[in-house]
């Protein structure tokens, strides 16, 4: 494969040119661009560059995003994660994502570790971002042993697939989101569990990542296959 190390690689980001691993739902392979983010190079309490931390229904402070000391982490001890919800709201969502790559067609994959959460645990991934109030969302909450797709739009979040399935909280696992066109497909560990199709978003968006209400969450080799992509500014 072809590579190319951009300007921003010293805050965590590197962006790989040539055709990318991975397949699209059809089975197809990917023909674009692949973007990786492995935070071992952002500085600990940082954020990668051109991120951005906000919230879906916002109630009270936003919750605190940073890269993070983790010798268990999959890549060289880092990680980005939510360290403090910083609220007490069930119905917030906490997002911390860039609009510097859009996504339409791809895949999004990325490993979490689950910590804490009395209201919510775990998390996932979004993309077709729009907004902090219209995304797509995969997430796995090991509260409730299950795997889910939703959109959120305008704020407001409905389900469009789940499935139930137990992962040990406190270890690391791999969530990925494929899209092409209408259909969604969510793996978890390699397994493809869900198969969804919905219309909602039909731009390209930005992605990142999400938890819910008190959920503290690490995740780490954030990785973008697409078949177009705009690069980072």
């Amino acid at each position: 494969m072809k590579r190319m190390t951009s300007v921003v690689a010293c805050f965590g980001l590197v962006l790989c040119l040539g055709r990318a691993a991975g397949a699209a739902p059809t089975e197809q392979p990917w023909n674009g661009e692949q973007v990786a983010w492995t935070f071992d190079d952002v500085p600990v309490g940082g954020l990668p560059y051109g991120w951005e931390v906000e919230a879906t229904r916002q109630a009270g402070s936003l919750a605190t995003w940073e890269v993070v000391a983790d010798e268990t982490a999959p890549s060289d001890g880092r990680a980005l994660a939510l360290t403090s919800p910083n609220h007490t709201s069930r119905g917030t969502f906490n997002v911390c994502w860039t609009n510097g790559v859009s996504i339409l067609d791809g895949e999004v994959e990325v490993r979490f570790k689950a910590h804490t959460g009395k209201i919510d645990q775990g998390g996932g991934v979004i993309w077709r971002a729009q907004d902090r109030h219209n995304y797509y969302i995969a997430r796995y909450n090991p509260l409730e042993d299950n795997l889910r797709i939703y959109y959120v739009l305008d704020g407001d979040r409905t389900m469009l697939a789940n499935a139930d399935i137990s992962l040990a909280a406190g270890e690391w696992h791999v969530l990925k989101v494929v899209q092409r066109r209408a259909d969604i497909h969510a793996y978890l560990n390699g397994e493809k569990l869900l198969e969804t199709t919905d219309e909602r978003f039909t731009a390209p968006g930005g992605i990142g990542l999400w938890t819910k209400a008190d959920a503290v969450t690490s995740f780490d080799d954030l990785v973008v296959r697409m078949s177009r992509v705009v690069a980072p500014r």
